[in-house]
């Protein structure tokens, strides 16, 4: 794709979407247009420094688009009400559902691929795997709000005939990294535990309700946010011609304290944890497995190799947290 092409770029100044802008400037696009609600101030500065053409409040942007005549030749709507303890359904089926179908018409109507966020939160307790296989949607039986959501659009984009000329949801495993600062609780463990631990020299983690995983073992697919923008990357570059749904994610599941102690090297400290309860609010919906089958997008003919979880934490940590630098 020319260097001049104009790309669309939602949830722009969030954890993942400013990654993607900063990426997509290092490979040289800089003709942007940038999309989200643009009000949080730590939220800004994941924007500081990065190159674009427009900057477009996300309720103003189709009718933005309506107005403006734009040769657009790619969205990456990544854009997404993410936070899975928010239990008012209206709000995901707004954001998550409703939004991304307007963004789907829309390229559908004007012949743009498509690269949208889904989420492996799509999986709930993984009772029917973690394989991204089309006929598996319908049977999934997501854990909270925001997980139907994600699972609702991806049932309706396999039902839809009129489509993007190319088409993919990526569900995103546990993903971490720099640009996640404004998150709150749903920030990284990463992330949570590298400040408790400058503060304490403890990390907190949560102990098991589950007579099957130790306290700190329950395992999660976690990777690094480079991997997931080099992957939307990838389907940019017109190397694949498969539409679908595609998990990101390491394709390995590790522990908790696998994630923690690998903080704690990268920091060059002494490794000491505390364990506490899970949040009764979550408790009855906690995960204690997820693991991303990445056949799917290896056999489509991704071949970049992958970030271990110690390769990608010692990044984050160094790069970034030490120091509080932006990707």
């Amino acid at each position: 794709m020319d260097k001049n092409s104009l790309i669309v770029v939602t949830g722009a100044s969030g954890f993942i979407g400013s990654c993607m802008v900063s990426y997509l400037n290092k490979e040289g696009y800089s003709n942007l247009i940038l999309v989200d609600e643009f009000s949080e101030p730590a939220k800004e500065l994941n924007l500081r420094g990065k190159l674009f053409t427009y900057k477009i409040d996300r309720e103003l942007f189709f009718p933005w688009l309506q107005k403006e005549s734009l040769d657009i030749k790619f969205v990456f709507h990544l854009g997404a009400r993410t936070d899975t303890t928010e239990f008012d359904y209206s709000v995901h089926q707004y954001f998550n559902v409703d939004y991304s179908k307007k963004m789907w018409h829309y390229c559908a109507e004007h012949n743009i691929p498509l690269v949208y966020a889904s989420s492996a939160a799509t999986y709930g307790m993984g009772e029917h795997g973690f394989k991204d296989d089309h006929d598996v949607a319908e049977k999934l039986e997501p854990l909270n709000p925001y997980g139907v959501s994600k699972n609702e659009f991806d049932k309706w984009a396999l039902q839809q005939k009129t489509t993007p000329p190319l088409w993919a949801g990526l569900k995103f495993f546990n993903v971490y990294g720099p640009n996640e600062y404004h998150k709150g609780r749903m920030a990284s463990v990463i992330f949570h535990s590298f400040n408790r631990i400058n503060e304490t020299g403890k990390a907190k983690l949560f102990r098991s309700h589950h007579a099957d995983y130790k306290d700190g073992a329950q395992l999660r697919d976690f990777i690094y946010v480079e991997d997931v923008i080099k992957m939307c990357f990838w389907f940019m570059t017109g190397k694949t011609k498969n539409s679908g749904l595609y998990n990101v994610g390491s394709g390995k599941a590790r522990t908790f304290n696998d994630l923690v102690l690998a903080t704690f090297a990268a920091m060059n400290k002494k490794a000491e944890i505390e364990y506490i309860d899970i949040p009764e609010d979550i408790r009855e919906k906690y995960q204690y497995f997820t693991e991303a089958d990445m056949s799917k997008i290896r056999a489509a003919g991704y071949t970049e190799p992958l970030y271990s979880l110690e390769q990608g934490i010692g990044n984050y940590v160094k790069n970034y947290l030490i120091g509080g630098r932006y990707y």
